[in-house]
């Protein structure tokens, strides 16, 4: 799991910087994916459902580009676009047309409608993470800075 994690990680500051992320924001676009990555491996194992754990990490991903967009004072799309990533379901993509491709309706039939739950789970995660009010977000910010305040006086 390890090894995925460093993967994800990459794999997450690859697109970042496709997208001309700022150089300073790779870490954490980097930790988002590799965090969200790490939750869907885990969820997956636990439940061996690919919908279901794309959709607790996409919640996960999007909870942390809520809290980093907040914390660094950018926005949100920086670390989310990013960090999502590594959910889409590419592959199913491709294995729907090859089945359509080779004549094989059933089985792309499956695997199409797979690729849009996986889609649609993504789709929710990100949504049900929006509905948090932003303030909630910045009190959180701001507890955490009490708390920093604390500790140096």
């Amino acid at each position: 799991m390890l090894i995925q994690l460093v993967v994800a990680f990459i794999a997450t500051i690859s697109i970042a910087l496709l997208f001309d992320v700022p150089k300073i924001e790779f870490f954490y676009c980097g930790l988002t994916g590799g965090i969200g990555w790490v939750v869907y491996l885990l969820v997956f194992e636990g439940i061996d459902s690919k919908v279901l754990a794309t959709l607790a990490a996409a919640l996960t991903v999007s909870f942390i580009a809520r809290i980093f967009a907040v914390r660094r004072r950018l926005p949100v799309t920086i670390f989310l676009i990013s960090g999502i990533f590594s959910l889409v379901p590419g592959a199913g993509i491709y294995y729907t047309t090859y089945f359509l491709l080779d004549n094989k309706f059933a089985e792309a039939f499956n695997k199409g409608v797979e690729t849009i739950s996986i889609a649609i789970s993504i789709s929710f995660g990100i949504m049900i993470v929006f509905f948090i009010p932003q303030k909630i977000f910045l009190l959180l910010n701001n507890m955490r800075k009490k708390d920093e305040r604390k500790k140096w006086y």
